[in-house]
């Protein structure tokens, strides 16, 4: 039996269908994120005591950097997307940038961005 060297256009069809939904999913996300980080809306704590004021302010910078760590990360996904969708036009989707075999369709539903096989992954760690 012949092993398979990439993936057929309607598999790759498939694939992009789903990184497409999953992009849009994102921006969606990163935007809110983004909106979090800039949103200077009043908490309404002027009428609290200058305390509550105080531990209030370092609550939301820590809630900013958290939310602009999440942001980050959200950008970052977005850019293994949409290098995805390069590798779709490319015909190189789902082949395995250490071994040259494919990845597992499997692999591919849940991590569509992916560009190792289970087992070169293994071996990385």
């Amino acid at each position: 039996m012949e092993i398979k060297k990439r993936y057929s256009d309607e598999e790759l069809q498939e694939f992009k269908e789903l990184i497409l939904e999953k992009l849009e999913t994102a921006k969606r996300d990163y935007e809110m994120l983004k909106e979090g980080i800039s949103n200077t809306s009043n908490n309404g704590i002027e009428d609290t005591s200058p305390t509550f004021k105080v531990l209030e302010e370092g609550a939301a910078t820590l809630s900013k950097e958290e939310v602009g760590l999440l942001a980050h990360r959200m950008a970052k996904f977005i850019s293994h997307l949409e290098a995805a969708l390069v590798r779709i036009e490319n015909k190189t989707y789902g082949i395995c940038r250490v071994t040259g075999n494919l990845i597992a369709k499997e692999r591919l539903r849940l991590v569509p961005h992916a560009t190792l096989s289970m087992e070169a992954k293994m071996k990385q760690d």
